[in-house]
């Protein structure tokens, strides 16, 4: 049973216990309304309490039943919330820990709420393209007023109890637990206290307005499509909210309901619901078993302090963790230094921290210029220069210096994990964690695993991305990795389209409209134009049939680096990052265009972005067939944590199965076809080619 039926004297108890989170899945709905049932024939019982065993009183409903037949059988989460209503004896809700999407909405179908404090409430479905279905629009605003509702519905974010509990008049929580240890103890008493109470009351029957009326919510609805663009959720929720405060309740129950099942069926609801799933999915390594023992890591090393290298530090200093930087030169060190430093004076200037917790995690840092500082560490992350010589130097030193089990990891983005490793006594303890710019910021952490690295090794990283609030992929070792590798191929596309006539600014804008966060020749200036340079001139030695447009080598070459230098692809003025187009850069891609004879051709937006998009998807084709990644929700979750990927499409894998796979390798047969692009790159992956053939999809393969 999901769910367990007790009795302590004259109250009978209900508790979800469907681990983790005690989500409102067919079984467990099922036995809330057999608990209801029984403790309703039972005459001995006078009122019930329904409270959430574990961690939680209730996570909401189970995201597995979306769009399927187990979400709508019943009793549905809606009858459950009715049974309470409707239950003759009062039910009393004992909130604890989480109350969030369906939980809290068959709270506030109760007819008493106690709540432990801390116990974070919310209604999150915004975040997976969707309104509460269950309620949460129609009551959660007669229970705490119009504007806190809506605010919490618009963000999904969660509230803790003592917070609400002081909102003026609100009727969310009767009371407040001393603890969550005396919830029960205290629920079991309030059910007594209101065992004789008659009418029983209901939050459908509270009265619900705003003073500002329809003013408020045309307000509230501008700023939604503004701040959600490209999501119809949000609006839906301030229309749904809106018409609890102009409609019957019943009639803003099927209102809500009608526009809860559409919005579960548009693409961007699917989208977040996958990338909900991906992101749970992303840390289960098939063979490194959840209970795998971790290594302690309670100090780490950062050897570099360069832009990554402090950017790394943040992320261990904001998690309470003592580092160590080390330099080979003051100067190198100081700079490091001030722009941790500055990083926390300015989080203290936008309030978003204490001067108290700015000097505390100033303390955990120690810089230094001795290499046996390290000796200690319990991690090492290497953050060098991008060259295998210089990582070489790096990691025979760290073999000497630090202690045995010491993990020893680089930020490489693109070299040989395996090879670095090799350069150690101790391959095992070695592993790459790619961190990506600017590190404090970036949610993407690449974990890439050598073929000698230890299952423990890996399984601590992965907790430990988990500390530093850092969503973690796991990556095979080849150049690049998932993410690199897979944007190589796109930035090839974005220079063979300047040679067929378009201009930076035509690709980006199409690529933006898409819902790109930037396109290519933006994100080539802010990452830096010579990064690439120097990996195209290394392809030059290694693959030497490779084919890329020389456009991006002629803007190096003129020392057009990007923002850094003041100018890239586009113009900067001096301190500002906003783009100009470059009537230089122009000039210069149509005189190499010329010299190479070619005739502009008009290319419109679709082209461009499918040749974008499709190149990632392809690579990424080759990247799950040769097992560097171990699934394609976990592509996905790189490119939108990573790459500015629009969260709203899903990833490349997600939106190329939308767009059907057949479509896709159909679209690849026509770019093949064009004499100035890469035939054999536009080749399907035969795991692509034969999902295609077979109607399958990346995500359902």
């Amino acid at each position: 049973m999901t769910a367990r039926y007790e009795t302590h004297g004259p109250v009978a108890v209900i508790t979800l216990d469907n681990p983790p989170v005690n989500g409102l899945g067919f079984a467990t709905r099922q036995a809330v309304t057999d608990g209801l049932q029984r403790a309703g024939s039972d005459a001995q019982i006078r009122a019930i309490v329904i409270t959430g065993a574990g961690k939680a009183f209730s996570g909401g409903a189970d995201i597995r039943e979306f769009g399927k037949p187990a979400a709508l059988a019943e009793p549905n989460l809606l009858s459950v919330i009715r049974a309470c209503e409707l239950s003759d004896k009062p039910v009393v809700a004992a909130l604890h820990s989480v109350a969030m999407g369906g939980g809290l909405e068959l709270a506030l179908g109760c007819h008493y709420r106690i709540a432990a404090p801390g116990c974070q409430v919310a209604l999150p479905e915004v975040k997976l393209g969707l309104l509460p279905g269950a309620g949460g629009t129609q009551r959660l605003p007669r229970a705490i007023g119009v504007e806190p509702a809506l605010n919490m519905i618009l963000s999904g974010d969660a509230v803790k109890s003592e917070l609400l509990a002081q909102i003026p008049g609100q009727k969310l929580f009767d009371r407040l637990a001393a603890s969550a240890d005396s919830l029960l103890t205290e629920a079991l008493a309030l059910a007594q206290q209101v065992a004789d109470l008659r009418p029983l009351p209901l939050v459908r029957h509270l009265k619900c307005a705003h003073p500002q009326g329809d003013a408020y919510f045309q307000f509230a609805r501008n700023t939604a499509s503004v701040m959600a663009r490209n999501l119809p959720a949000p609006v839906k929720c301030v229309d749904s909210v809106q018409n609890a405060t102009r409609l019957p309740f019943e009639e803003g129950m099927l209102r809500e309901r009608e526009m809860f099942i559409n919005l579960m069926w548009t693409p961007q609801s699917r989208a977040l619901r996958h990338l909900f799933a991906a992101e749970r999915a992303v840390a289960k390594i098939p063979d490194v078993p959840d209970d795998t023992p971790k290594r302690t890591v309670a100090s780490v090393c950062i050897v570099g302090a360069g832009t990554m290298g402090s950017g790394i530090a943040l992320n261990f200093l904001n998690a309470g963790l003592p580092v160590t930087l080390l330099e080979t030169g003051q100067p190198g060190l100081d700079r490091g230094v001030a722009a941790i430093q500055g990083y926390f004076q300015a989080q203290v200037g936008k309030r978003k921290l204490t001067a108290e917790k700015m000097h505390e995690r100033l303390a955990l840092l120690k810089p230094s210029l001795n290499m046996a500082d390290l000796a200690h560490a319990d991690l090492v992350i290497e953050a060098v220069f991008e060259d295998m010589a210089v990582k070489e130097q790096v990691f025979r030193q760290l073999d000497r210096v630090c202690k045995p089990g010491a993990i020893l990891a680089s930020n490489t983005s693109t070299l040989d994990v395996d090879r670095i490793a090799a350069f150690t006594e101790r391959p095992r303890d070695v592993i790459g964690l790619h961190f990506f710019s600017p590190a404090q910021v970036m949610k993407l952490l690449e974990v890439v695993r050598g073929k000698q690295t230890a299952k423990d090794v890996l399984a601590t990283a992965m907790a430990l991305a988990k500390k530093i609030r850092k969503t973690a992929v796991v990556s095979g070792v080849c150049d690049g990795f998932i993410g690199n590798r897979m944007i190589e191929q796109y930035a090839r596309q974005a220079g063979f389209l300047l040679d067929e006539g378009c201009t930076p600014a035509q690709v980006d804008r199409a690529i933006e409209k898409f819902g790109f966060a930037m396109g290519p020749f933006r994100m080539g200036d802010l990452a830096g134009n010579d990064i690439g340079w120097a990996i195209r001139k290394r392809r030059y030695v290694e693959q030497p049939g490779l084919r890329y447009s020389k456009t991006a080598d002629l803007l190096c070459e003129a020392g057009r680096f990007g923002q850094k230098t003041g100018a890239g692809w586009y113009d900067y003025a001096a301190g500002r990052r906003d783009a100009q187009p470059s009537a230089q850069v122009v000039e210069m891609i149509e005189k190499h265009r010329a010299s190479l004879g070619l005739k502009p051709r008009r290319i419109d937006d679709e082209e461009i972005v499918q040749r974008l998009v499709f190149s990632l998807v392809n690579e990424a084709a080759h990247i799950l067939e040769e097992g560097i990644a171990a699934r394609a929700s976990d592509i996905d979750m790189v490119y939108v944590t990573g790459y500015g990927f629009p969260v709203w499409r899903g990833g490349p894998m997600h939106y190329a199965d939308g767009v059907g796979l057949f479509n896709v390798v159909q679209a690849m047969h026509r770019f093949a076809r064009n004499p100035l692009d890469d035939a054999a790159f536009w080749q399907p992956a035969p795991s692509l080619a034969q999902l295609a053939a077979e109607g399958k999809t990346f995500n359902n393969a």
